[in-house]
């Protein structure tokens, strides 16, 4: 039996918008449109009732803005992934969006196969940022000044073992999780499981909420 279809739900205030979007998730074998709306407010009331895996949303809507509405729906109870998508590639966007825990930022005018590949991406876990704005992300992170509490007593890495704050540290760096095994001289599985309890112990969702921790906390400067 076949994988079930990622459900998406689509959120941008321009109705053409949004007819793109299903027309392309829609070529897909395995993905769906579950709904869709038009503002922050109205895509919170559909969300409320309608089961979803991701959700793609606008950053630039009335009322409800994409980046509050991302930030609300994130705090209700087995919310979906969200790929924050605009027109706008602006650092205080792309930062705002992933602070409120967004798993993606692209721009509107991404490859339809980049989009595809970070909705299948998020589902499974993972987390991708435009290339364009994962430089001047970390170049927001190395203008910010020094943590005035040093990393090793940040109460969020409190649960951490030496060898866990290790991996968080490599994450934080950009490593892939074979990059990291090899770094660290051990199995790819095991650097999976390390990442999972990091996960877990910081209440985090993804590895870029895991990059943010670790420049916030200094254990990496940009």
């Amino acid at each position: 039996m076949s994988d079930p279809a990622i459900r998406i739900f689509l959120v941008d205030d321009q109705q053409m918008v949004r007819a793109g979007f299903r027309m392309l998730v829609e070529s897909q074998d395995d993905m769906t449109v579950v709904g869709e709306a038009g503002d922050g407010g109205e895509a919170l009331s559909q969300l409320a009732v309608t089961s979803a895996d991701v959700v793609l949303m606008d950053v630039r809507m009335p009322r409800l803005d994409g980046v509050e509405t991302t930030r609300r729906l994130l705090a209700t109870d087995a919310p979906p992934r969200v790929i924050v998508l605009t027109t706008f590639d602006l650092d205080e966007y792309a930062f705002a969006a992933i602070r409120a825990g967004a798993s993606a930022f692209l721009l509107k005018d991404a490859a339809p196969p980049d989009l595809l590949g970070a909705i299948r991406s998020v589902v499974a876990g993972d987390a991708v940022v435009a290339p364009s704005t994962t430089r001047r992300l970390l170049d927001h992170f190395a203008a910010l000044p020094d943590p005035a509490t040093p990393a090793a007593h940040d109460d969020r890495l409190a649960l951490l073992t030496e060898r866990e704050v290790e991996v968080l540290t490599l994450i934080a760096r950009g490593r892939t999780n074979t990059e990291i095994a090899a770094d660290l001289v051990v199995a790819e599985t095991t650097v999976k499981t390390h990442v999972g309890r990091i996960l877990a112990k910081t209440g985090s969702r993804d590895r870029v909420q895991l990059v943010v921790l670790g420049y916030e906390t200094g254990l990496v400067t940009a």
